[in-house]
């Protein structure tokens, strides 16, 4: 459940750095015809969407959804994605995630994709924080925050409403 004190980001300040984000990762691929916006699966394709969406009304930009599967358990195991490399191969590509913690699900993420050549290579996320095992960072960030190692930062993605808190 969640509780309304811990929250560090309500649906309004979520959805305006989304907006910011998407706005980012225009400037940035101005000059493409195409990008793929990566997410990583569950919370991460879900802000994935969001900023895919965003992405859509601001740019001309032809924009492709990938979802990624990693298993957050054991990151080494496979990680599957919803599209073929074939159809992101050489180009732009976005690799999306709700929470930068340690940075393993992300560093993991990013090496998947480094096996087939890109055109462009970024990484998004709502909240950076900075207990990170992997020198891993996000290009396009929410809000960085400086939390203990015993704190955890949950966003709930719900039909009607995005909060992030601390648990």
């Amino acid at each position: 459940m969640t509780n309304t004190n811990n929250i560090i980001l309500s649906n309004i300040q979520i959805e305006q750095k989304i907006r910011r984000i998407a706005f980012q990762i225009y400037e940035s691929n101005s000059n493409e015809k195409e990008i793929i916006i990566a997410g990583i699966a569950d919370n991460g394709y879900s802000l994935a969407e969001k900023i895919a969406e965003v992405l859509g009304k601001i740019s001309p930009l032809q924009i492709t959804l990938c979802k990624v599967s990693i298993d957050k358990k054991k990151p080494t195991a496979p990680i599957t994605t919803s599209i073929s490399s074939d159809e992101y191969k050489n180009k732009a590509l976005v690799l999306v995630d709700d929470v930068l913690n340690s940075g393993t699900t992300l560093i993991y993420g990013v090496k998947h994709f480094l096996e087939v050549p890109l055109k462009r290579f970024k990484t998004a996320v709502l909240v950076n924080r900075n207990h990170k095992k992997y020198p891993v960072k996000a290009d396009f960030k929410g809000i960085s925050l400086s939390t203990s190692i015993k704190e955890h930062v949950v966003v709930e993605f719900n039909k009607n409403e995005t909060i992030a808190y601390l648990i």
